[in-house]
């Protein structure tokens, strides 16, 4: 059952965080909010400490100082609410000659706390979310010879077969072509208004960041900069952020763990 929450009321909240990777600071003093429905892209260059602050927020990472409320919950409380949280990482590591088709892995999302459905409302589950990612045909195709963008697209349905308010992907984009990272933006885009979602992610594709995100955390380890698309992609803050001037409408393309729920 949802916890009530105002419209205002924020769905994280981070304060004062500082993370250490080893004896490195990788996250350093870092306090933003997100608000229902909204979506933010955390942007950066590499070793940014961007990975570890969704880390942290998903409870992967123990945090050094600071505090994170999810759902208006700290600690082990918020724990309860894991079940509400989708996750697809950078990586989906796999042996690709594994005999696991489509609709198995996506019927993984439905856990032991949807231990009263039958088996047909199960498989009714699993076709919903396959039929909102436009993977239907594909249901019974082994997941190994699907293509990088499929494969995305499965994982977002197994974030679908339960209900979600936060889904949180850390650059779930990484070596998908430059058509299959518009075909999934887009699609997140119109998921994100029909199931309320509140989204988090991590991203390089500054084109579709400015396209489709509410809000945009720009960070190099502490906080440089946090606001609307149209006034924090400018080639002044693109300048401090990077150290050079980035084009916002060009994509990154980078190689490439099942999607967690916590």
């Amino acid at each position: 059952m949802h916890q009530n929450l105002s419209v205002t009321q924020p769905i994280v909240t981070v304060r004062n965080l500082s993370v250490m990777r080893g004896e490195y600071l990788a996250v350093d003093n870092v306090s933003f909010e997100l608000l229902p429905g909204t979506h933010t892209a955390i942007i950066g260059p590499n070793g940014a400490g961007k990975s570890t602050l969704i880390k942290s927020i998903l409870g992967l990472l123990e945090a050094r100082a600071g505090e994170i409320s999810l759902f208006n919950c700290t600690g082990k409380q918020s724990k309860r609410f894991k079940q509400e949280i989708g996750y697809i990482p950078q990586k989906f590591s796999f042996e690709r000659t594994f005999p696991l088709t489509v609709s198995e892995l996506v019927g993984l999302g439905l856990n032991s706390k949807q231990w009263w459905y039958s088996s047909k409302q199960k498989r009714e589950k699993i076709y919903q979310a396959l039929e909102q990612v436009h993977l239907t045909k594909q249901a019974q195709q082994k997941i190994g010879t699907l293509s990088g963008g499929e494969l995305k697209r499965v994982l977002l349905a197994y974030c679908l077969v339960v209900p979600r308010r936060l889904l949180v992907l850390d650059e779930a984009l990484a070596g998908v072509d430059a058509t299959g990272e518009m075909e999934f933006a887009a699609l997140l885009h119109n998921l994100k208004q029909e199931q309320n979602w509140t989204i988090l992610e991590v991203s390089h594709d500054l084109d579709l960041v400015s396209k489709y995100c509410d809000s945009v955390i720009c960070m190099n380890r502490r906080l440089l900069n946090q606001g609307l698309p149209s006034t924090t992609l400018t080639p002044e803050n693109l300048l401090h952020i990077y150290g050079s001037l980035v084009s916002p409408t060009c994509h990154h393309h980078e190689p490439s763990q099942l999607p967690e729920s916590f």
